[in-house]
């Protein structure tokens, strides 16, 4: 912060003494053609832009390496970051114990990013942070295929009595249409010709989603994980537990999988 605040006073001097120069100059000079006077604005008019340049690059640097690790281990990080995961984790409990779907993968990642210089050109909104931590979380179950209506009715009668936890029920009209289709009762939900539903969209609180059991080898199925990044807390946390289990493995134990995916949740930022 000290060699910020210096070279900001330093760029600071420098363009009071170039506009102190360039008004002396141009005081001292004789009456200036028309022709003459555009030709002066350009010769001073690139330096002073090039020295605002240099004066907004030093008011906003990119956060430092240094500064990104040591907020997202303060105490207030610490806590926002515990809460969102329990909060996640709490969610995951309820749908192991209260639907039909077996747990039995729990991902999450946790990165922190400093904030940028100072975006002149096509500014994103980095610039206006020193750091942000973000949060997803996503948890996979196994499920008998043959089951499939069975189950997904199963969710909505949890979603009946729990409430926000399962964001799906009874009154959710596409997931009834979805259970009368894998019970033979109704064509596709999303029309015909359209291919097997593979989700249920419960707004901004997460996203149900399975394989697809009609469609033998060519449907859609739940992908794997994405490799973790480099496990480097409390800058970034990825976390597959069991570390030893993946979405093929749970697949060949139970015939499918489901999975629920939590919004990114951005719970810790510092502005600059």
């Amino acid at each position: 912060m000290a060699v910020m605040t210096t070279t900001f006073w330093i760029v600071i001097l420098a363009l009071a003494v170039l506009l102190a120069t360039v008004a002396a100059t141009w005081l001292g000079l004789p009456a200036l053609s028309r022709q003459q006077r555009p030709w002066i604005r350009r010769v001073f008019g690139l330096p002073v832009t090039i020295v605002l340049v240099l004066v907004l690059a030093a008011c906003g640097r990119a956060t430092s390496e240094k500064t990104v690790r040591k907020l997202a281990g303060s105490p207030e990080s610490l806590k926002a970051r515990q809460e969102v995961e329990l909060a996640n984790r709490d969610v995951i409990a309820v749908w192991d114990a209260e639907t039909p779907l077996t747990l039995g993968l729990v991902v999450l990642e946790d990165v922190c990013v400093g904030g940028s210089a100072k975006e002149l050109f096509f500014p994103t909104g980095s610039d206006r942070y020193k750091i942000k931590c973000t949060m997803s979380v996503a948890a996979y179950f196994g499920a008998d295929p043959r089951r499939m209506a069975d189950t997904i009715d199963g969710v909505l009668s949890a979603g009946d009595r729990t409430g926000p936890p399962i964001p799906f029920d009874h009154e959710f009209h596409y997931a009834r249409t979805v259970v009368d289709y894998y019970r033979g009762k109704t064509g596709n939900p999303q029309g015909p010709g359209t291919r097997e539903p593979t989700e249920l969209f419960g707004g901004t609180t997460l996203t149900l989603s399975w394989d697809q059991v009609r469609s033998g080898n060519t449907g859609e199925v739940i992908e794997e994980p994405r490799p973790c990044s480099p496990h480097d807390p409390p800058v970034r946390r990825c976390l597959n537990e069991p570390a030893s289990t993946s979405v093929a493995d749970l697949r060949r134990e139970y015939g499918m999988v489901f999975k629920i995916t939590m919004p990114v949740t951005n719970y810790f930022t510092v502005w600059k």
